[in-house]
């Protein structure tokens, strides 16, 4: 328990020191869409170039492994779309809620927690699901509401402009700009890897000082929809790891270090991604903040049951 809540409650920490630079006036009404700016456009291009770049064929071929994680990825995200299409909802704003349930914080908290709960040779696996989750479900999900948003009804128009839109979108060019370094075998100079990793860095910290900015705005008040809270919550912190599990024991029988990896980096809350698309792209970014919140504050409970269970 101790060595979980060392690694979340910093992450409340710096969720707080925006909340109170916003409440205090230190940052000002439009600090909040500036910061995350520079994240989306700059920071976490960055640290996704630096991920791919780095990575080594054989630290990311596990194919098992991969399936096992990126499947129980897939079955919660898609489960959570049909969900979420048949109130009915717009496909933007339910792309942004199948990432709410999907997306697992594997970059802030999976790396340093799985270090701690498993060792260092839970960090290579960690890595594929790092780039299972901010590469492949995120890039799903920015073409899901790029097309959602567009107004074209020619198809062929249509794909072109979405095709345009994601040719531009530093999220998805920037890894694969970085597969070539791993692929040839090449490696990055020196200064810009020292670049990479100074700008990479900043990713985390400002994302989370974005989303405590966005909490303390003034904002008239509206009627928060608790129930969809909830249920995203539940099937983040319960269903995709229960769906991991099984998968990983019964579907492509891992042995247990990865399938416990796996379950671990399932069981994580939601990552800051999916609140830095809806701030981005305009939509409810007040839904996704409180499933942020919310699934960190419980997940000190849940994961630290798991480590019980499986100690």
């Amino acid at each position: 328990m101790l060595s979980t809540l060392s690694i979340v409650v910093p992450i409340f920490v710096l969720i707080f020191a925006g909340w109170l630079a916003r409440r205090l006036d230190v940052l000002g009404p439009g600090a909040t869409r500036e910061l995350n700016r520079f994240v989306v456009y700059l920071a976490l291009p960055a640290l996704l170039f630096d991920i791919v770049a780095h990575a080594r064929p054989e630290d990311i071929w596990r194919p098992g492994f991969a399936a096992a994680f990126g499947l129980g990825v897939a079955v919660i995200f898609c489960l959570t779309v049909a969900l979420r299409l048949r109130r009915p909802r717009h496909l933007a704003d339910a792309a942004i809620d199948g990432l709410n349930a999907a997306y697992a914080n594997v970059g802030y908290i999976g790396f340093p927690l799985v270090l701690v709960a498993i060792g260092r040779e839970a960090l290579a696996p960690t890595l594929v699901a790092s780039l299972i989750t901010v590469c492949g479900v995120f890039a799903v999900a920015i073409v899901m509401i790029e097309v959602g948003l567009q107004t074209e009804r020619n198809r062929g128009r249509l794909i072109v402009k979405v095709s345009g839109s994601l040719a531009k979108n530093p999220l998805l060019v920037a890894p694969a700009l970085a597969a070539v370094f791993p692929v040839f075998g090449l490696i990055l100079p020196g200064p810009a890897d020292t670049f990479l990793k100074l700008l990479g860095g900043a990713a985390s910290p400002c994302a989370l000082v974005a989303l405590g900015l966005f909490l303390a705005a003034k904002r008239e008040p509206t009627q928060r929809d608790d129930r969809a809270v909830a249920a995203i919550v539940a099937l983040k912190l319960l269903g995709q790891p229960a769906v991991t599990w099984v998968l990983a024991t019964m579907v492509f029988g891992l042995p247990a270090p990865l399938t416990h990896t796996a379950v671990l980096l399932a069981a994580l809350p939601t990552g800051t991604g999916p609140f830095m698309l809806a701030e981005f792209y305009g939509r409810e970014a007040n839904l996704t903040s409180s499933v942020v919140l919310v699934s960190t504050v419980l997940s000190v409970v849940t994961i630290s049951a798991y480590l019980a269970l499986v100690a």
